[in-house]
């Protein structure tokens, strides 16, 4: 399969995502970085992005709570080519009612190439990154032939 390149903008599309147990984290993450997130969009779901505009003033395009679809909300914008980066501070060790939808974000994340930070260390590491504040190609796999193959049908 080849790949194409796709060109992230110096201002990059992010999604913040956060688990119950680990907005507290994510806010934090948010407010010590507000400085180098403020020079990107920002999107989140539902209660996250609420907090982050409460906490820090920044302005978030807020989707559906997770349980509600927000997380499938995120995973469509990824698949159309609408997001650049997903920071999902996720709790490992809680079990969630809408854990099918987190998983189903994941992949479409490492389908569409997408880097995604699971923690704070990692988001630290990827904030950070020269890459941030460039135009950086990403390289996406060329699904053409994935699309155009033939089905046997049963009939």
């Amino acid at each position: 399969m080849n790949d194409i390149r796709t060109t992230m903008r110096d201002r990059k599309r992010i999604a913040l995502v956060a688990h119950d147990h680990r907005k507290e984290t994510l806010l934090e993450w948010v407010e010590f970085n507000s400085g180098s997130l403020s020079r990107h969009l920002l999107y989140a779901t539902g209660t996250t992005g609420r907090l982050i505009e409460e906490r820090t003033g920044l302005p978030v395009q807020r989707l559906e709570s997770g349980p509600l679809g927000g997380d499938q909300q995120i995973g469509a914008m990824i698949a159309e080519g609408k997001l650049d980066f997903l920071f999902f501070f996720w709790d490992p060790l809680m079990t969630q009612p809408h854990d099918p939808d987190v998983k189903a974000l994941l992949r479409l994340a490492v389908v569409w190439n997408i880097p995604v930070a699971m923690n704070r260390s990692s988001a630290d590491f990827m904030i950070s990154s020269h890459l941030m504040r460039d135009e950086y190609d990403r390289l996406v796999p060329d699904y053409h032939s994935y699309r155009q193959r033939k089905i046997e049908s049963d009939s």
